[in-house]
């Protein structure tokens, strides 16, 4: 769908992140061009993981400005404020690229995941040394490089300096939250157990509050809000992107391979323990429970991955999961109803939470 009910073009907004996201890149390769083919074909992958995607995180640092600018925004500095919006999803494909070679994972969006295209690559070739190695050492260089490049873009997005400071301040506490958060949840892995708290933690700071309540924190303050502004914007943002979140982690179990782009059950054979795992292990049947345990991280079958989802569903974990994603959903948009913000933003962001929480991808 091209409009939003409200009116907003997604469609267009996702293609304009593109091309700021494609210029900033042309920049970095003409940089790097004197460092050969090597410099060339990071750039290649780099292309590649910013590829495709919903840009949610750009849209909400979009409309987060809007929501305290109103109509009184300069329209000549709009493609100053779609690349500071792009720099979020630099942010992203950082993070993404970094949790791939953490996980394990093979596959992102229907494609190697980087870290094993590039094992591929070197195995292809014939180079010395372990192709494994240099995958990982090579993804852990282009998560850094993206993650590097999200602080400049946004540095250097072309808004009035002293907002884009005051806007880099939150986007510290954002990355500092996001990076920490995912080393919460290694740690949770490394110990085989989380409850429902510990699990509730890690997906509030690995991934609900850098997907939806800080970027609407950078826009806002890129458009000079206020806190009681940002406050409210919290308020709307953080349950939101708690709900957002747990949709992944269904979808990480329950989603169709032909268009989550990663293998069925793939939360599973990763061996997440996500909120929606916790919930199942505390209230499945001692034998359900001790199989569900048992086989998470470990190599699966089809059969394997239906059998692990009925317990989950017989759990009533999903349902549960379920109506806590509508209760967070409908939280944000209470607190957003009576926020004092733009009322074309408020539209448009109401439209956005619809999109974030109901959705298969």
């Amino acid at each position: 769908m091209s409009a939003t009910a409200s009116g907003w073009d997604q469609a267009g907004f996702r293609d304009r992140v593109r091309r700021a996201l494609d210029d900033f890149l042309d920049v970095q390769a003409e940089r790097l061009a004197p460092l050969g083919a090597d410099a060339a074909r990071l750039l290649v992958e780099a292309r590649a993981s910013l590829s495709g995607g919903k840009r949610f995180r750009a849209a909400f640092c979009y409309w987060g400005f809007h929501a305290v600018a109103g109509s009184s925004y300069d329209e000549d500095a709009e493609d100053a404020l779609v690349r500071a919006c792009a720099a979020l999803e630099l942010l992203h494909a950082s993070a993404l690229v970094h949790d791939d070679y953490m996980d394990a994972s093979d596959t992102r969006r229907g494609r190697p995941a980087t870290h094993r295209g590039l094992a591929d690559e070197h195995r292809q070739a014939g180079w010395r040394g372990d192709p494994e190695q240099y995958g990982a050492s090579a993804a852990i260089l282009l998560g850094d490089l993206l993650l590097s490049w999200s602080d400049e873009l946004l540095r250097r997005c072309g808004l009035p300096l002293e907002r884009v400071v005051a806007a880099l301040d939150v986007f510290d506490r954002c990355r500092s939250e996001v990076i920490t958060g995912q080393f919460l949840d290694v740690s949770v892995q490394a110990r085989g157990r989380a409850d429902v708290d510990a699990a509730m933690t890690v997906l509030r700071y690995k991934s609900a509050k850098y997907s939806i309540e800080r970027p609407l924190h950078i826009g806002a303050t890129l458009a000079g809000g206020t806190a009681e502004q940002l406050r409210q914007l919290s308020g709307f943002g953080l349950p939101l992107g708690e709900a957002f979140q747990l949709r992944d982690d269904l979808l990480g179990v329950f989603g169709d391979p032909s268009t989550t782009g990663k293998p069925a059950g793939d939360d599973l054979v990763e061996g997440k323990r996500t909120v929606l795992v916790a919930l199942a292990l505390d209230a499945a049947p001692a034998a359900d429970a001790a199989r569900l345990d048992a086989s998470l991280g470990a190599p699966l079958s089809a059969d394997e991955v239906t059998e692990l989802r009925r317990i989950i569903d017989d759990s009533g974990a999903h349902r549960q999961v379920e109506q806590v994603i509508g209760e967070l959903a409908e939280k944000a948009t209470s607190a957003l109803t009576v926020a004092d913000l733009d009322d074309r933003a408020r539209d448009v962001l109401t439209d956005l939470a619809t999109a974030a929480t109901v959705r298969a991808v």
